[in-house]
């Protein structure tokens, strides 16, 4: 236990159970204090999809794109489906001091360590083992740690979270906390290592404190079920349970791999029935887990339940003025060429708002209307998303969009409005795989959550080419490129920026940084 470590009264806030009133439990255990910087943090990308928002808006000019600086492995044991890999890596962070913290898959089907390098240099400033364990999966799914302060954290088994001050280097390990009280846990932690898994990124608030989602497949001492947690940075922790967390009690699980979402003191979150793929927005009061709104997700066409597929990384992205931004595929499956839906709603998920035409596997990021050149519409800002039409079931031309969230179109494929394309950009590499049958497919944009460049006008895109992009929305061409692998079939991937500018892409199971 490190020195900063210290006793604190850990309220545990059990689930809010609908037959009785909410139930707290005292317990005295020793927990972790987050290590705290100065207020005035700048450059960092701390948590996935850069804020707790998810907008995925870089706060420095990114460098330009004209080589790989370095590279790491993000797996040192891929598993290929052929020429294709089912497999979601966790997005990497990096401080504002410009150190960066990935997760590194070490075995086959489980494994992990964490590792903390120089962003500029790459270089390998410490690295442990976690005894993180999956939850139920079928694509690989994510494992994404978060910084709070000075401090690293990330997911252990049985729901643990464990901290690392970053300013320590190599002269001390990490500590953790649990979510539901350490004493517990360690009354029995054969029944919680069994039982209870992280099933989430973990997500930092604006405050400090962190925000993830769980799995529970087995019985626990407490009763665990799925819910949400939230780790303050004085140790305190609070757990809400997925049927509560739903205000009609029919929505019981966290979607796997969808970080929450949290917006002046609201947390966004995708819960699922029992079983099946249907699912509900919740929003949650942020600071005590109460549940305020709900909003079931349907599709737009049809008013079917739209598939909530643990496949994809969606995760809620939040516009400036509080607007709900969730990617959900279409039912039935296929009828939309399996794009889905971008489902659109109010701060308080009580207005279904217009749909983007584009929604799967895909976290929007947010573009101020500034960067594209000649938009006179009335927005305040725009949504950007990826746009593949897959070859199969469309014609195979994948593009990206920056889209109006107010203003309409009718769909290309289906008699609704939806949001109006502003922009659009083809992908450039022809698919070799389809040209016979399809002569203008174009390889597909591999991205799940996009860095906007807004200094630069740009959004750092990257494609299943190999190469990743600068795409400039004020000329709307890819004016900046490099490559970085041969090209592959794989699941969709986060770019990044850091505090130098540099750019951070995930492809072929490597993190690349890239600059000038």
């Amino acid at each position: 236990m490190s020195q900063k470590s210290r006793f604190v009264i850990e309220w545990v806030t059990m689930s809010f159970r609908r037959a009785a009133s909410t139930a707290l439990a005292l317990i005295l255990v020793s927990s972790v204090g987050f290590a705290q910087r100065d207020s005035r943090r700048s450059g960092g990308w701390h948590t996935h999809g850069g804020n707790a928002a998810h907008t995925a808006i870089g706060t420095v000019r990114a460098q330009a794109i004209k080589r790989i600086v370095w590279s790491t492995p993000l797996d040192l044991n891929p598993q290929y489906n052929g020429d294709v890999l089912y497999a979601h890596y966790g997005s990497p962070v990096i401080s504002d001091e410009n150190v960066v913290v990935l997760p590194v898959k070490t075995g086959a089907t489980s494994g992990f360590k964490i590792e903390a390098r120089n962003g500029s240099s790459g270089a390998l400033l410490w690295q442990e083992n976690t005894d993180y364990v999956l939850p139920n999966h079928n694509w690989f799914p994510t494992l994404g740690p978060t910084l709070t302060g000075y401090d690293a954290a990330w997911a252990r088994k049985a729901g643990l979270v464990a901290f690392r001050d970053l300013r320590k280097g190599r002269s001390q390990g990490s500590t953790s906390v649990c979510f539901y009280g350490m004493q517990n846990y360690l009354a029995n932690p054969a029944a919680y290592d069994s039982a209870v898994r992280i099933s989430s990124p973990i997500v930092t608030a604006e405050d400090g404190s962190l925000y993830f989602s769980y799995q529970v497949t087995g019985e626990t001492p407490l009763g665990l079920q799925s819910g949400i947690a939230v780790v303050r940075k004085n140790g305190v922790s609070a757990y809400i349970e997925g049927t509560d967390a739903s205000l009609s009690h029919q929505f019981v699980r966290p979607k796997l791999n969808a970080a929450p979402a949290i917006f002046r003191g609201v947390l966004y979150a995708a819960l699922k029935k029992s079983s099946g793929d249907d699912g509900a927005l919740v929003g949650l009061d942020a600071k005590t887990l109460r549940p305020l709104y709900e909003a079931p997700l349907l599709d737009p066409r049809n008013g079917n339940a739209a598939y909530v597929d643990d496949d994809g990384t969606a995760c809620p992205t939040v516009g400036p003025d509080g607007d709900v931004f969730f990617g959900v595929l279409e039912n039935p499956f296929g009828s939309h060429h399996y794009r889905g839906w971008l489902l659109h709603f109010n701060r308080t998920l009580t207005v279904t708002e217009t749909p983007g035409s584009f929604g799967w596997d895909d976290s929007a990021s947010i573009i101020p209307t500034s960067m594209v050149t000649g938009y006179k519409g009335k927005s305040s800002y725009l949504v950007m998303t990826k746009y593949n039409n897959y070859a199969g079931a469309g014609d195979g031309v994948n593009r990206v969009a920056v889209l109006d969230p107010n203003a309409t179109m009718t769909d290309f494929l289906a008699d609704i409005p939806v949001m109006k394309e502003v922009i659009t950009k083809v992908g450039p590499t022809p698919d070799a795989g389809h040209v016979g049958s399809f002569p203008n497919a174009v390889r597909e944009w591999c991205i799940n959550t996009a860095a906007v460049d807004v200094k630069s006008r740009s959004v750092i895109v990257n494609n299943e080419d190999g190469i990743v992009y600068r795409w400039n929305l004020a000329t709307n061409k890819l004016d900046q490129s490099v490559r970085i692998t041969d090209g592959l079939g794989q699941a969709y991937t986060p770019t990044l920026i850091g505090p130098t500018g540099l750019v951070f892409a995930v492809s072929n199971a490597r993190l690349f940084a890239v600059g000038q």
